[in-house]
C-alpha cells in the first residue's frame, strides 16, 4: 500500500512539473513574439527565396540587420551585395531605415544583382529616442538616429534566436555563415571584436593610446562611472559588427539597460568628450563590460577609413573575411584605402542620387 501511494505521489509530482514547464515555455514564446514598439514597424518583406532554397523552409535562416540612411544608402547596398554573393545560406536582411528613404531603397533593391535577395524593410521612428539622446541644436544635422537601431534587435527581428548586426561601411569576402556560427559563452548576449586584441589594431593602431580603452569613451571623473568599478584601461570593443543571442538579450533586458544609460547620460553627461566622441558605443561598453564573447578578428578588419593611406598589405586585405571602413574616409565619399575593393560590390543607383554625391565629393577633393 505504501509503495502504491508513493508511486501515485511521484506521478502527480511529475505531472505538476510538466504542466509548469509547458506554461513557462508558452510564456517565453509569447515574450519573444511581442509586437514591435513605436518606431520599429515593418514596411516591406520579400518572402520569395532564390530557386536553390525553395524546396522547403530552411530552419537555418540567417538574419542580418543593417541600417540604411539615405546619404549612405550605397554603402548598405554594397555591404548586402557582398554578403549575398558570398553565401549559399538562407540569408534574410532586415534593413532599418527612415520613412523618407523607403522608396529610394526599394527601387535600388530591384536592381538585377539583388533581385533574388530576401529582405525586410523596417521604418525607424526617431521618437523612440526621445529623452534618451541629447541633441545639440547647433549640430542637429549630425545626429544619426539609425546608429541606435542596434539597441533594439529583439524588436527588429522578434522571431530569431540569433542575429548578425553589421554597419553599412563593410564588405564581406567570405560566407557569413561562419560569423553566424561564432560560439557565445553561456550567459553572453553578444560577441564583439575587441579593439586592443584584434588583428586590425595590432597592424593598424599601434600607439593609439586611450582611444581604444574604456577611458576613451567614458568620463571617469563622474561618480556614476567610478561606482561601476570598471577599469579605465580595459580594452574597448567595436560595435560595428557583432553577433547577438536574442534569447539571452531578452532575458537580460539588454535594450532596457542600454536605454537606462542613454537617459542617465542626458542628465549627467557620462561620456568622454575628448577622444572617441561616439554616443552609441559607451552604453554598450557599460552593459557588456566583461560580459561578451569574441568574434574572429578577421571578421572585423577595420580602420580602413581612419586615413587616406593604406595601412594594410594587399595580401592581408585579400585574406580578410570582413573589411570595415570605420572612420572619416568612406570608400563612397572620399579618397579611402582599397576603395576599389568596395567598388566591386557597389550596385549603381538607379535614381542617380548616390552617384552624384560621389562625383561631387571627388571633384571637390581634386580641387
Amino acid at each position: 500500500v505504501n509503495i502504491s501511494i508513493l508511486i501515485v505521489a511521484v506521478i502527480i509530482f511529475l505531472l505538476v512539473i510538466h504542466h509548469n514547464f509547458l506554461s513557462l515555455s508558452d510564456f517565453l514564446r509569447r515574450e519573444l513574439s511581442d509586437p514591435s514598439p513605436l518606431g520599429l514597424q515593418p514596411i516591406d518583406f520579400i518572402p520569395a527565396a532564390p530557386q536553390r532554397l525553395t524546396d522547403e523552409r530552411n530552419d537555418n535562416e540567417i538574419s542580418v540587420v543593417i541600417a540604411a540612411s539615405d546619404e549612405r544608402l550605397g554603402g548598405a547596398i554594397a555591404a548586402m551585395n557582398s554578403i549575398y554573393q558570398h553565401t549559399k545560406s538562407n540569408v534574410v536582411f532586415h534593413i532599418v531605415t527612415l520613412n523618407d528613404t523607403v522608396d529610394h531603397l526599394r527601387m535600388w533593391l530591384r536592381s538585377p544583382p539583388l533581385k533574388n535577395m530576401r529582405y525586410r524593410i523596417l521604418d525607424f521612428d526617431p521618437r523612440v529616442l526621445e529623452g534618451k539622446v541629447q541633441v545639440d541644436p547647433q549640430k542637429a544635422d549630425t545626429f544619426k538616429p539609425l546608429t541606435f537601431a542596434r539597441f533594439y534587435l529583439p524588436n527588429l527581428v522578434p522571431h530569431a534566436e540569433k542575429v548578425i548586426y553589421v554597419d553599412d561601411d563593410v564588405i564581406v569576402q567570405d560566407d557569413i555563415v561562419e560569423l553566424y556560427n561564432t560560439p557565445l559563452k553561456p550567459g553572453h548576449a553578444a560577441a564583439f571584436s575587441d579593439d586592443c586584441d584584434s588583428t586590425s589594431s595590432k597592424v593598424a593602431v599601434r600607439g593609439a593610446g586611450n582611444q581604444y580603452n574604456y577611458i576613451g569613451f567614458l568620463d571617469y571623473k563622474k561618480e556614476t562611472i567610478r561606482k561601476l568599478a570598471m577599469k579605465a584601461n580595459t580594452c574597448s570593443f567595436n560595435p560595428g559588427v557583432f553577433v547577438a543571442n536574442l534569447t539571452e538579450w531578452k532575458l537580460q533586458n539588454i535594450t532596457k539597460q542600454l536605454e537606462k544609460w542613454m537617459a542617465l547620460n542626458v542628465v549627467e553627461e557620462l561620456y568622454s568628450k575628448t577622444l572617441a566622441g561616439s554616443i552609441t558605443t559607451p552604453p554598450l561598453l557599460i552593459v557588456f563590460y566583461k560580459q561578451h564573447s569574441s568574434i574572429d578578428p578577421m571578421w572585423n578588419v577595420r580602420h580602413l577609413g581612419s586615413s587616406a593611406g593604406k595601412r594594410y598589405s594587399p595580401q592581408f586585405v585579400k585574406a580578410a573575411k570582413l573589411l570595415h571602413w570605420n572612420g572619416h574616409f568612406k570608400p563612397w565619399g572620399r579618397t579611402a584605402s582599397y576603395a576599389e575593393v568596395w567598388e566591386k560590390w557597389y550596385v549603381p543607383d538607379p535614381a542617380g542620387k548616390f552617384n552624384l554625391i560621389r562625383r561631387h565629393s571627388e571633384a571637390n577633393e581634386a580641387k
